[in-house]
């Protein structure tokens, strides 16, 4: 079996996840790549035929599938299409959320046959894991592309594997809500940038300094679209919870984890 075409579906509100399904996809290196940038949610249902390999990647928001992101997941439809599941986690820990991924698309009928963990910049804390990801993990990205093609391409029946086994439990990890909320500054010009990027309307355009803590999800995306630098993480309890976590999790450089299909 030869990949022909394949489909990367991504939510990165920061850049880094998409970093990571581009350079799967250069490993991939399939004749045809659709992408499907679910950022703002996905209106129409998908179906996906049999022999097109589909890469799935979502960043980890305290150690889950961020919330916002499964309705948007389940638009799409498989018939027991291949699939890669992608989770980017910010140098701590990815805890449920490649299983959490692994189960959702599953069960939208795709045959999950290889996974992947990597790392990239905590959007909150950018000290952490700094500039990630890298040239290595980037290489790793296509390396692991390629692996999946070379093992695809082996298989004469999809049917018959037997899938994969990746980190997680289940139950999964109760989701708590970040506290941590972006605001703006006086560099605000009210341009509105924001208020249209944010995927979880949690900007207005009267007052976009702030944010609406009830429904921010702390993605930190309109940091990264904002032209004047104006909005960003702050406040005595950003800095004492920066200390901490930096401190814990800034010094050991973690590495890929991959999980292969088996025949």
């Amino acid at each position: 079996m030869k990949v022909d075409k394949a489909n990367l579906i991504y939510f990165s509100p920061a850049g880094n996840t998409k970093k990571i399904m581009e350079s799967i996809a250069g490993g991939i290196n399939a004749v045809s790549i659709e992408k499907y940038d679910i950022l703002q949610g996905q209106d129409n249902e998908i179906n996906f035929v049999d022999n097109e390999l589909t890469a799935f990647g979502v960043p980890v928001y305290s150690g889950r599938v961020p919330s916002i992101v499964v309705e948007a997941l389940n638009k799409f439809r498989g018939k027991q299409t291949p699939a890669v599941v992608v989770v980017v986690y910010g140098n701590r820990e990815y805890d449920d959320a490649l299983l959490e991924l692994k189960n959702i698309v599953e069960n939208n009928g795709f045959k999950v046959i290889s996974g992947g963990a990597f790392v990239a910049e905590h959007s909150i804390f950018p000290l952490v894991a700094n500039g990630r990801p890298d040239k290595q993990d980037k290489g790793k990205a296509v390396e692991f592309g390629k692996a999946i093609v070379a093992l695809y391409e082996k298989c004469e029946n999809l049917a018959s594997l037997s899938g994969i086994t990746v980190k997680g439990n289940n139950p999964y990890k109760e989701a708590k809500s970040i506290p941590l909320k972006p605001t703006g500054n006086r560099r605000c010009n009210q341009c509105g940038i924001c208020v249209k990027a944010c995927p979880a309307q949690a900007i207005s355009l009267e007052q976009p300094r702030k944010t609406d803590k009830t429904r921010c999800i702390s993605c930190a995306h309109c940091i990264q679209v904002c032209p004047q630098k104006a909005r960003r993480f702050g406040g005595l309890l950003y800095k004492i919870a920066g200390r901490k976590f930096i401190s814990a999790y800034a010094t050991t450089r973690k590495e890929p984890e991959l999980f292969y299909f088996s025949n």
